[in-house]
């Protein structure tokens, strides 16, 4: 297998994953749009940086991408500088970016066209997840492509699927979001009634946990939840821009999604009380906002 590795784009997800790359013995070369962040993560990891997308991702067998949104992804894989540009014939491009399923089939045919195959693999598992190397991975692909890209993912991922051809991997990522919500908003309103009952929330926790209410939000979130903190994780700018794909895919395959609809003008209701860097969890801050204690 070939050690030779580009990673684009070093957020809060791509810069410890690209990490993992690099100290699992991959030669790796980092693009990030802002040429400072490349260079923090040189010093801490070793590996290479370049100046743009195209001189980062030449002679890579595996070129790795994680921004923002659909237009992002766009911007770092066209044109004369982009990622594209530099990928030879039987390279391996593959997308972390939560994204249009529109853009993964957009972006599979531009890669055909050169002799490059295509995987979307967005994430899940969050900034700890990326940290830890414990991602989740939803991949939509060829089956050949991701045999051979999956080894190479292992080193930030403890769980990685193929769910179809190309662009099953963002439905999946959309599914995943549309789960969170509903268990976000639910859990938000119980502790909100916990609150309001007067109960002690770690001992109402600790015994409905144990049964069939028990959740990944409730075992990492209830604690900061009660106490007011929302600057564990994934924001509410970046939830709504996921929520809003998935309304607009469902729109299009005939889906009914009520209850996603309704937590994502929840979620407008925190981005418009100065919350959007908070993390999902702070549905409670506007419970709270609205039914504030006497």
């Amino acid at each position: 297998m070939s050690k030779m590795c580009t990673f684009i784009g070093l957020g809060v997800m791509g810069y410890p994953m690209a990490g993992h790359l690099q100290q699992a013995g991959f030669d790796v070369c980092v693009y990030n749009r802002t040429a400072s962040k490349s260079q923090q993560w040189v010093e801490q990891y070793g590996g290479r940086s370049a100046a743009t997308p195209e001189q980062a991702a030449q002679g890579a067998d595996f070129v790795f991408v994680c921004v923002g949104n659909d237009d992002d992804v766009r911007s770092v894989i066209y044109g004369e500088h982009g990622a594209l540009a530099g990928m030879h014939e039987g390279a391996l491009l593959v997308d972390h970016t939560t994204t249009s399923a529109e853009l993964a089939r957009e972006l599979g045919d531009a890669a055909k066209a050169q002799g490059i195959a295509f995987i979307d693999a967005p994430v899940s598992g969050g900034q700890a997840g990326a940290e830890n190397g414990v991602l989740t991975v939803m991949c939509g692909g060829s089956d050949a492509a991701y045999a051979k890209v999956q080894p190479v993912m292992a080193a930030y991922s403890r769980f990685s699927q193929l769910q179809g051809d190309i662009g099953s991997g963002q439905l999946c990522k959309m599914v995943n979001q549309i789960c969170i919500a509903g268990v976000v908003q639910g859990l938000a309103e119980g502790l909100h009634f916990a609150k309001k009952a007067g109960l002690d929330g770690d001992k109402v926790v600790e015994t409905i946990a144990k049964g069939a209410a028990g959740s990944w939000q409730m075992e990492n979130r209830h604690q900061t939840m009660w106490q007011g903190e929302y600057e564990f994780g994934f924001a509410v700018d970046w939830m709504r821009k996921d929520l809003g794909i998935a309304l607009d895919e469902a729109r299009n395959n005939g889906a009914s999604l009520g209850l996603t609809a309704l937590v994502d003008q929840y979620y407008s209701d925190v981005q418009a009380m100065g919350g959007g860097r908070f993390d999902t969890s702070s549905l409670l801050a506007r419970l709270e906002k609205l039914n504030p204690s006497k």
